[in-house]
């Protein structure tokens, strides 16, 4: 269900906030558990659709209001099982581990792009389908969100990780000894198809260890994973290329980082999904003693895990969601734009430092260092703008508006335009140094850093329990434009040249950098009328609203 660097967990069994450092008022957490509850009980997003069929699992139903001795839950706040009690430095192991799996698939998506015209001259082939190498990875990472997100809430993100990342590594083998491009094309996209299963995963186990006051700076960290990797690509594959080793070692070095990678993950990744944790121990203790515990039962085993609930929460109900919500389709288009331009450079930097100033295929991928640079200082820059975010969280009783998550976007949204014609209009003329236009690329990489993270966040706090469903759609529009753009990017630019190529790209930057200026004013009345955005934010407002005219008659009786 979960579908790109975020995840939001199962709400009944992982802590959402701090106890010592938020107060929310018992009305509107009983609320929330009633939504949550609702959420849970239907397979679908209208309570009159049909209930899912319960697992076969002896127990009794019980209210939100209700105890359920048989319900195996967490043995206190500090229970040791649950991940968020797991120590910081094993947190931060683990939030390690995943920047690293991180990094290597996001590594594999554009490490063979500087290998595509070599792969198309090898094979006969025209230069649009030595493109598609890198496309067709792509298209994998559109198909892949819905398998492995359901997948990795059945069974759990340890298993999850584990197959994929070794049917990943495999297939590495038919690329590197590919004897014709169709065979690369389809193992690429069945690559893409399984190394998406880190990304999908990974931020959610982000979410499972850490509670929303600390996750800040991993996710931070995580983000700019996203964006190293296929900034190192260019740069690795392209000394690969040119050098005696050929195309085909670009294959086997990311075979090689694949294969340790999987070998990390298969030993030292634990299960941190919540609800199968509690299911597991469930099973042990049914197991321990089966007469006295046969009723004991974890919640996660009553979820609807039909083909019918799974394909409403992974395909209906995101589809649904992008037609219905304004929010989201906005959000999406401005991403997807992000992420397509990012992929376009791999294609753009070659013609503007290749073609016109003469760079060899190693020099060229050098350029990508200014992106890497970008994406950190993006990522970086999150953290002073997040400082304020902890006095908001008691302020507004555990949920701040989700409008307060945009102020990234809002510096980012500019730099991407005026890093688009600063590359343009310097990399046109090779008169113009070349440091000019290769420092460009920083602001762009700044830019698709910092609004990612700005609105995918603002999309977790917007959706809340539907989030999953936000970012499936999201993610499979994103990478589909993502791999569209390098199959026209140098078609674009042979036909408009550099300038006005990048130029047509920041027009439409600039066109939409007002939206997240327009959303932060008018966001709150948009998701008031939405099916889907909670708005919990807009009834603690009411009862503050309350309160203090409360608070201000007593004061007046008082004097």
């Amino acid at each position: 269900m979960a579908a790109t660097a975020f995840s939001t967990p199962h709400s009944s069994t992982t802590t959402i906030y701090d106890p010592n450092a938020l107060v929310i008022d018992p009305r509107i957490d009983q609320e929330l558990r009633c939504e949550e509850r609702r959420i849970e009980e239907y397979g679908g997003d209208d309570p009159h659709d049909p209930a899912p069929k319960d697992a076969n699992v002896p127990s009794a139903f019980s209210s939100d209001n209700e105890y359920d001795p048989y319900k195996v839950t967490w043995d206190g706040p500090n229970d040791l099982e649950n991940p968020q009690n797991w120590s910081v430095r094993r947190r931060w192991w683990i939030t390690a581990l995943c920047l690293l799996m991180t990094v290597n698939v996001s590594f594999a998506s554009s490490a063979p792009s500087t290998a595509g015209a070599r792969i198309a001259l090898e094979f006969h082939k025209s230069s649009v389908e030595g493109n598609l190498v890198t496309a067709c990875f792509l298209f994998g990472y559109v198909m892949g969100p819905s398998f492995w997100g359901p997948g990795s809430e059945l069974v759990g993100r340890q298993w999850m990780f584990r197959i994929a990342l070794l049917c990943y590594t495999l297939l590495h083998l038919g690329q590197a000894l590919a004897h014709n491009i169709e065979t690369v094309l389809v193992t690429r996209f069945l690559g893409g198809f399984f190394a998406v299963a880190p990304l999908t995963n990974c931020g959610g186990v982000i979410v499972d260890i850490w509670d929303p006051i600390t996750r800040g700076t991993a996710t931070s960290l995580f983000t700019a994973g996203v964006f190293i990797g296929p900034v190192l690509g260019p740069i690795i594959g392209g000394y690969i290329v040119e050098s005696s080793l050929g195309w085909r070692w670009v294959f086997w070095v990311m075979m090689i980082f694949a294969g340790s990678c999987t070998l990390i993950a298969i030993l030292f990744v634990p299960e941190t999904y919540a609800p199968v944790i509690l299911q597991r121990k469930a099973q042990r203790l049914r197991k321990a003693d089966p007469e006295k515990n046969a009723k004991v039962y974890a919640e996660h085993e009553r979820s609807d895990w039909s083909l019918k609930g799974i394909m409403h929460r992974t395909l209906y109900r995101p589809l649904q969601m992008l037609l219905l919500e304004p929010i989201l389709v906005l959000v999406t288009l401005y991403l997807s734009l992000m992420y397509g331009v990012l992929y376009a450079l791999f294609e753009a930097l070659p013609i503007i430092f290749m073609g016109t100033r003469g760079f060899s295929e190693g020099q060229s991928g050098l350029i990508f260092i200014g992106v890497g640079i970008g994406t950190t200082l993006g990522a970086m820059t999150t953290l002073p703008l997040s400082r304020h975010y902890p006095e908001l969280l008691k302020k507004w009783r555990g949920f701040p508006p989700p409008e307060q998550r945009l102020l990234g976007a809002m510096i980012g949204g500019p730099c991407l335009v005026v890093g688009c014609f600063w590359l343009g209009w310097t990399g046109q003329y090779a008169s113009v140094p070349w440091i000019v236009p290769a420092l460009a690329t920083v602001p762009i990489g700044f830019s698709v850093s910092i609004v990612f993270i700005s609105f995918l966040s603002y999309l977790v706090d917007t959706y809340l329990q539907y989030s999953a469903s936000a970012f499936s759609a999201n993610t499979i529009m994103r990478s589909a434009v993502g791999a569209g753009f390098p199959l026209f990017t140098v078609q674009m630019f042979n036909s408009l040249g550099i300038n006005w190529a990048c130029t047509l790209i920041g027009l439409i930057g600039l066109v939409l950098s007002p939206m997240p200026f327009l959303f932060y004013k008018y966001g709150a009345r948009i998701r008031s009328k939405s099916r889907f955005s909670p708005c919990i934010d807009l009834r603690i407002a009411k009862e503050l609203e309350a309160e203090a005219v409360a608070a201000s008659k007593t004061l007046e009786k008082q004097v």
